[in-house]
């Protein structure tokens, strides 16, 4: 059964745990979002292994003439397995350090906090970043999954001379020059297929319904597509259910996944690069990436074990001996999955500074 943060939420009994996942969700507009299908079962000897069919090319359909055949076509499709992980943190506190200062300050909720902060934000960063190559402890994210697919759209390879798209603020200086820049956002844009299914459990409380999409960025990178989305008139900002702010490009929500756990540098990098691959133009500095996403379960989702809870945490137990105690919190064993390629892409080489 897939079920989403909101939906974990109504079905947890136990305050600290209702408490940790109200935090995610209200910091973490893409974990609120995220369906997870909790369907992998160890038991029995089975692994935490989630295995699924990913479409990468979609087939057509045409019209024919009396008398004469269709020409034969089909959707290809590959299998994919991933392995789920487990991850978040545990931290050590003494007994005298524990009450001390008040209940919404002191040293447990403070690391609790802390925790909850990193845990949510490594998910992210896998999610973008992920490499099992490079960590097997983790996922393959989403750099890596759309890298070749039809849907990365590299300005080089769709008549970009230069090989990047400048979207600095002293650059992009009128109405036309931003309506020209967005141009290219809606190139990518048009190639992504919407999730139809949703979560696939529409009209239950927390559900997520079908449509839901979101463009991922780092700060420097939302900020230009909001000052060129006010060019337009096509941004839109408002408050959901939950008091968030949430910002629109059109129909799409802009994301700002902000720095990694560290806080030194954004989960999604502003790098340099070759951007027109040995032509005239050199390195060009200030380039990232952005990333277009639809949710659900024929889109992009992620993957959970059966019959456990989402999210578990232990409080320290200073009722037993002992001086310092231990404290935990833990998301999963979870992982991304991306049903269809053409549910998700990135823009890269986007200059930004």
């Amino acid at each position: 059964m897939a079920i989403t943060l909101a939906q974990a939420q109504v079905n947890t009994q136990d305050d600290v745990a209702f408490a940790v996942i109200d935090n995610l969700r209200r910091y973490s507009w893409l974990l609120d979002r995220i369906v997870w299908d909790d369907v992998v079962n160890p038991t029995g000897g089975a692994t935490l292994t989630y295995g699924y069919t990913r479409l990468t090319t979609p087939r057509t359909a045409a019209f024919r003439q009396l008398n004469t055949e269709y020409t034969p076509s089909k959707a290809v499709r590959n299998r994919y397995t991933v392995d789920l992980k487990p991850h978040g943190g545990a931290f050590e506190i003494d007994r005298v350090l524990a009450n001390l200062g008040q209940p919404a300050t002191n040293e447990v909720t403070f690391q609790m906090q802390q925790l909850l902060t990193a845990t949510q934000q490594k998910w992210q960063e896998e999610l973008i970043n992920g490499d099992t190559a490079v960590d097997q402890a983790g996922f393959d994210g989403l750099d890596k999954s759309l890298t070749g697919t039809a849907t990365e759209y590299d300005p080089l390879d769709n008549g970009v001379t230069a090989g990047y798209l400048d979207w600095t603020a002293g650059t992009i200086i009128s109405q036309p020059l931003a309506m020209a820049a967005l141009d290219r956002l809606d190139e990518m844009l048009a190639q992504i297929i919407p999730s139809k299914t949703g979560g696939g459990d529409l009209g239950t409380p927390g559900a997520l319904p079908p449509g839901e999409k979101a463009i991922l960025g780092n700060t420097k990178s939302i900020t230009r597509i909001r000052a060129l989305a006010r060019w337009a008139g096509l941004y839109t900002a408002d408050k959901d259910d939950l008091g968030r702010r949430v910002e629109r490009y059109g129909d799409w929500v802009l994301v700002d996944l902000g720095d990694g756990q560290l806080g030194s540098s954004p989960i999604i990098p502003i790098y340099s690069a070759d951007a027109d691959e040995g032509g005239a133009g050199g390195t060009i500095t200030g380039l990232t990436d952005l990333y277009a996403v639809t949710f659900g379960m024929d889109a992009l989702h992620g993957a959970a074990v059966a019959g456990k809870p989402l999210v578990e945490t232990w409080m320290p137990d200073f009722t037993r001996a002992g001086a310092v105690k231990t404290g935990e919190i833990e998301m999963g064993p979870t992982a991304m999955v991306l049903k269809s390629t053409k549910s998700c892409g990135v823009l890269r080489k986007v200059k930004v500074q």
